[in-house]
């Protein structure tokens, strides 16, 4: 009795201090939470009700925003769709893994490519599951499958850190609905019909000239030419011709479960998945990776949401997934697991202006920003909505206007779990918490750097002391027609060579003053432009002293279609299945 009567005032101080501690800061010490990472595609940061649509409904998001925290300039690494998920997964810049291009094929084309995410990098989902985390991703990969044979998986989910994975391993694209106009490659793929088409004209013509005295030409020569025209055509076909079976597949782990998907049931299987995912991890941590395939063409949408929203059917398909965030947000409440569950939602990137059909907009609306997918410099492209939710221990109905950066989730999570970020390589992303939490005033980003391809485009300071986000942009897209706001010739804007306009000097901004870039300023109008200027090209040196030369994952090489890599369901080339009807 003495020991405890001595002891007690010993241990009663510790615990009484703790007592005085604020509640989100005991939980956030005694807690390791389960973690709900949902990532929409191709959404853009003027589709949510709570950045300030008012023709979409999205109560569910809106109220993650409103129990959570609401980033004002959260920005994605890139503005397609796998440099960015690779800067995500990683919490580095694309090009640190060889995931940007240096050519036009700037994302994966192919399930049959040999590029992809390379073993040797570290995902957050890999961390996790060395802390003992069950690690799901359900839905959108596009980060490659396979390097040398059709069952080597070196670039899978399973090899990066996920224990399970339902969804596709693509991307969706218009080519798997067959009532849709085909999207993927399709300026190429015309001019390779074309040229299809006067080599057989070629081809018919001597033949008829042959047979009518008209032309000499030997039969042998007649032979080839028929043979090159048959062999030509079946070179780009049998890739082209097949898109819906090579690329629109769905896969469980290892298996290909539907060849071609059947896009009718698609996501009602992605929510039922994503659900039981929570259900049978529910009494240990876990980390879940709900990729959404909306809002990406062709916009695949039940039939109870179709005509529900006042967007036409983009709007029908982000309301959609709304629905699915709050069936998401519902599961993790009847399992009690609410207070132990960092939620976070975001975008890939921004919103796609220039994907139109039939006087059909099918993109997003980036809001007041310039620009998007596909631009590296300008906001549309980049800035994304970003929310955090984590009752108890994140501050409800908080907005943050500080620079984040979608890599700053590979930081975050991973120190959430108790797992340390590797210290053999650069982590461009940063932790979060202490910003989220009201710790913090400003953010760790005092440089963020904006690519296009491999292209350095544009820079951003965060000058702290002042309050200024200044942004200077050295290459921009040509817009057409002139004025548009995005590149409707082309579908997409260019990187580099006559689409791009270069300056010297820089186009410069202070975001903190004109969010929207539409008034540059200069040297007659800003005093302090030669020294954000001079400030921010050497900040581009030092960056540049951290990089390193990769193998390049999106070569040409890496990104054609190569039969002898393709997932089969079956015995190629006769792949068809459907184990879910199946079942």
């Amino acid at each position: 009795l003495s020991f405890l009567c001595f002891r007690s005032p010993l241990v009663t101080l510790p615990i009484f201090t703790l007592l005085l501690q604020s509640p989100l800061t005991q939980l956030s010490i005694i807690t390791q939470p389960n973690i709900v990472l949902l990532l929409a595609d191709d959404l853009g940061i003027g589709d949510i009700g709570c950045y300030g649509n008012d023709s979409i409904r999205t109560p569910n998001i809106d109220r993650l925003a409103k129990e959570g925290v609401k980033l004002t300039q959260h920005i994605a690494a890139a503005p397609l769709c796998t440099p960015s998920r690779a800067a995500f997964l990683t919490g580095r810049y694309p090009l640190r893994s060889g995931m940007d291009a240096i050519n036009n094929y700037r994302v994966i084309f192919w399930n049959a490519g040999s590029g992809g995410l390379p073993p040797n990098e570290t995902t957050f989902a890999k961390i996790l599951q060395q802390q003992g985390y069950s690690t799901g991703l359900i839905g959108k990969w596009h980060q490659g499958v396979n390097c040398e044979s059709r069952n080597d998986h070196c670039h899978h989910p399973l090899k990066h850190g996920f224990d399970y994975f339902y969804g596709m391993p693509f991307t969706l694209i218009s080519d798997c609905q067959p009532t849709e106009m085909p999207e993927m490659d399709r300026a190429f793929r015309k001019k390779l019909w074309l040229s299809t088409q006067m080599i057989w004209l070629v081809a018919l013509t001597a033949t008829l000239g042959r047979l009518t005295g008209l032309i000499s030409v030997g039969w042998e020569t007649l032979t080839c030419l028929a043979g090159f025209s048959l062999l030509f055509f079946v070179s780009w076909f049998s890739s082209y011709g097949f898109v819906q079976y090579w690329n629109c597949i769905m896969m469980r782990n290892h298996d290909v479960t539907e060849q071609p998907m059947v896009t009718d049931r698609t996501m009602s299987l992605i929510l039922r998945e994503s659900i039981s995912f929570i259900e049978r991890n529910k009494h240990k941590p876990f980390l879940l990776f709900l990729s959404f395939l909306h809002s990406h063409t062709p916009l695949l949408t039940t039939e109870k949401f179709l005509g529900r929203s006042r967007h036409g059917l983009y709007g029908d398909n982000v309301e959609e997934m709304d629905w699915m965030v709050g069936q998401v947000l519902e599961t993790i409440d009847k399992v009690g697991l609410q207070e132990s569950t960092l939620v976070y939602f975001a975008s890939d990137h921004g919103g796609w202006l220039e994907r139109q059909e039939d006087n059909r907009q099918l993109g997003g609306w980036n809001g007041i920003y310039r620009g998007g997918k596909a631009m590296g410099g300008w906001e549309g492209g980049i800035r994304v909505p970003g929310i955090f939710r984590w009752p108890g221990v994140l501050p409800a109905g908080t907005v943050i206007d500080e620079p984040t950066s979608l890599m700053d989730i590979f930081p975050t999570v991973v120190h959430l779990a108790g797992g340390a970020v590797p210290q053999d390589r650069i982590i461009d992303g940063r932790d979060l918490m202490p910003l989220l939490q009201g710790r913090v005033a400003h953010s760790e980003h005092e440089f963020l750097f904006h690519y296009c391809g491999i292209h350095l485009h544009a820079v951003r300071w965060h000058q702290k002391d002042s309050g200024a986000i200044w942004k200077a942009h050295y290459v921009t897209p040509i817009f057409s027609p002139p004025g548009a706001g995005g590149c409707y010739d082309r579908g997409f804007c260019p990187c580099f060579g006559e689409g791009v306009t270069h300056h010297e000097p820089p186009l410069l901004f202070d975001l903190s003053r004109d969010p929207s870039e539409g008034k540059p300023l200069s040297a007659d109008t800003e005093p302090l432009f030669d020294t954000v200027i001079r400030k921010i090209g050497r900040a581009i040196k030092e960056h540049r002293r951290t990089l390193t030369p990769v193998p390049e994952q999106l070569s040409v090489y890496n990104v054609v279609w190569k039969p002898w890599l393709q997932p089969c369901c079956g015995t190629f080339p006769f792949c068809w299945c459907d184990k879910e009807g199946d079942n």
